[in-house]
């Protein structure tokens, strides 16, 4: 684990739910933010030079080293349980991931996703992290979480790994806020710059999940156009295009993410934190900096005060420019310690 020393100590329930978090014997304060992560997920590894690399990671866990996060509170990820998993996935997409990873080397699963020994792990691990965050913000041990774990999971659908996911991460923590902690509405707002096609296509059905997209679009993996709403209108796309920056991204939120959020009245608010959309990213047309993802963090965190007692989970996402990914998180989680 990295960083500070933390006011907590750790017990991990391997059995079921994710972390347990305990301060003298007594809860934490519920203002806290809660950072889940696991040293597995810098081993995974796609390949060299692969953009979704280890130093992305790295990076992060670096910048939120620093000082100024010396009060967030720490956990390791557990492994997410086989149940937890079959409320996103199938089976065979679950049997399939496990027979897939290699014993050394690379094995390649799909166009965009391939597989190392460490890979298995590290995507248990990551569903497991975003489910541990889900346990903690609910039960009122803290206020809210940030899951600093690849790989990263939105794109990731019901049976198809694809676009550097392999689980869908956000998925598995939505349902498992519904099934474990009872919730009757969950809402995923999504900022990263490529459509989370796995979202969509996972809660196309769902009346009880709001799904709440920003991205550019056309982009991959080509799915996001405002006239996809779902079946029971619980899909909201708000497309931007190339060029576009903190002004247009600020104004879509204004317009279509956030007065739907609100309406919506969730019981938890899950952030797809995806930091992809910066300017400098390699794999972006869009133009965001830093202070754009502290203030969608800021806005979200408002509805989520006024909603939901200010709870929200955020599960990493994309990001490929460590320098610039670093200094997003940084601003996202400096906003997400100020509840």
């Amino acid at each position: 684990m990295p960083g500070r020393h933390s006011a907590l100590t750790r017990r991990e329930a391997i059995a079921g739910a994710g972390a347990s978090l305990a301060c003298s014997g007594a809860r934490a304060a519920t203002g806290s933010t809660l950072l889940v992560t696991h040293p597995a997920a810098l081993a995974h590894d796609m390949g060299p030079s692969h953009v979704e690399r280890p130093e992305r990671l790295r990076a992060i866990l670096h910048a939120l080293d620093d000082a100024r996060f010396a009060d967030l509170l720490r956990a390791e990820a557990p492994l997410a349980p086989h149940e937890a998993l079959l409320r996103a996935h199938s089976s065979e997409h679950l049997s399939r991931l496990a027979k897939s990873a290699p014993s050394d080397g690379y094995a390649r699963i799909g166009p965009d996703v391939a597989m190392n020994g460490a890979t298995h792990e590290a995507a248990l691990r990551a569903a497991g992290g975003a489910i541990a965050a889900v346990d903690a913000v609910m039960r009122g041990d803290v206020k809210n979480a940030f899951v600093a774990m690849r790989p990263p999971g939105h794109h990731a659908t019901r049976e198809t790994p694809m676009g550097f996911c392999f689980l869908n991460n956000a998925a598995v923590a939505a349902r498992h806020a519904r099934t474990a902690h009872q919730a009757s509405r969950v809402a995923i707002v999504d900022f990263d710059v490529h459509h989370g096609n796995g979202m969509q296509d996972i809660f196309w059905s769902d009346r009880n999940v709001l799904y709440a997209s920003t991205h550019q679009m056309p982009l991959y993996p080509g799915t996001g156009a405002v006239n996809e709403t779902g079946a029971h209108d619980t899909i909201v796309n708000a497309p931007l295009v190339k060029g576009d920056g903190g002004a247009q991204f600020r104004e879509a939120l204004a317009s279509r993410i956030l007065p739907r959020l609100d309406a919506f009245s969730p019981d938890m608010i899950i952030l797809c934190a995806g930091f992809d959309a910066h300017l400098h990213d390699p794999l972006s047309g869009l133009r965001l900096v830093a202070d754009d993802f502290r203030e969608v963090t800021l806005r979200v965190m408002e509805i989520a005060a006024r909603r939901c007692s200010g709870r929200i989970v955020s599960l990493l996402e994309g990001g490929y420019r460590p320098e610039d990914l670093a200094r997003s998180v940084a601003a996202h989680v400096g906003a997400l310690t100020e509840a």
